[in-house]
């Protein structure tokens, strides 16, 4: 693996350190060139010798700064690399542990996803069986209303015929009653006619009169009970005619016994 971290501040400019090293290796074959100068220049000068030992005791020191510096370099390459590991080892536990919630998540949507689709399903099949079911039901409240509008009408007209019906036998029954009474008020009217012609006498009358006054009398109560039986049967009549029930009754006369 490449370092890609910046030398700074070990360097004031990049390859300030390649450039020391490479100083450093030029020294070395200038010190080896020097040696060998040494060896065939020993003759020379002490001048000379002197300034050479200077240049070469300088170049070592330069030496030996470079190689501290490198290797403190090294140590903090050493410390920043493990850091790097750590951290890149503590990244790839988090990664996988986002990796292993992603999955979770995504069988977790493809599981709901499943569900989804069943219940659509579900749903759309109970739509359409609720839409065939309301359309059925439609169906059977316009029939029923059809028939309940059919039933009610030919219920009113039964009661309709049932009112005509019980009006005439009411009328009926009144009419013979009626015509009873009639025929018993005229018979006795026939009767006090018959008597009062038999009291024109001045013998007969006193006889006659209590017979005349009992013979009115009935002739009276008749004609009352003539007016209570069209009275009565003429409000049965109205009741019936007002829609009123349980009216239906024939009137229990009372027999009159003539005198």
């Amino acid at each position: 693996e490449a370092n890609t971290l910046p030398f700074h501040p070990f360097e004031m400019q990049h390859g300030d350190i390649l450039r020391m090293e490479k100083e450093h290796q030029v020294l070395q074959e200038q010190l080896k060139e020097a040696q060998e100068k040494y060896e065939q220049l020993q003759n020379r000068s002490s001048e000379e010798i002197g300034a050479l030992k200077d240049l070469l005791k300088k170049s070592i020191e330069e030496t030996e700064i470079s190689k501290n510096e490198l290797d403190w370099l090294h140590q903090d390459l050493e410390i920043k690399v493990k850091k790097w590991q750590q951290e890149k080892k503590e990244n790839q536990e988090n990664l996988k542990a986002l990796r292993n919630t992603a999955k979770k998540h995504t069988d977790t949507n493809d599981r709901y996803s499943k569900t989804i689709e069943e219940k659509e399903k579900q749903y759309k099949v109970c739509l359409n069986t609720f839409l065939e079911t309301s359309n059925k039901l439609a169906n059977e409240k316009v029939k029923l209303e059809e028939l309940i509008q059919k039933s009610q009408d030919d219920c009113q007209q039964y009661v309709n015929r049932a009112v005509k019906a019980e009006i005439s036998v009411l009328k009926n029954w009144k009419e013979t009653e009626v015509c009873k009474l009639n025929g018993v008020a005229a018979n006795a009217e026939a009767n006090l006619k018959v008597l009062k012609s038999l009291s024109s006498s001045a013998s007969a009358a006193p006889k006659l009169k209590s017979q005349i006054d009992s013979w009115e009398i009935f002739i009276s109560n008749v004609k009352k009970q003539l007016e209570k039986v069209e009275a009565e049967y003429e409000g049965k009549i109205q009741a019936v005619k007002s829609g009123v029930r349980s009216c239906f009754t024939k009137m229990e006369t009372v027999e009159l016994p003539p005198p």
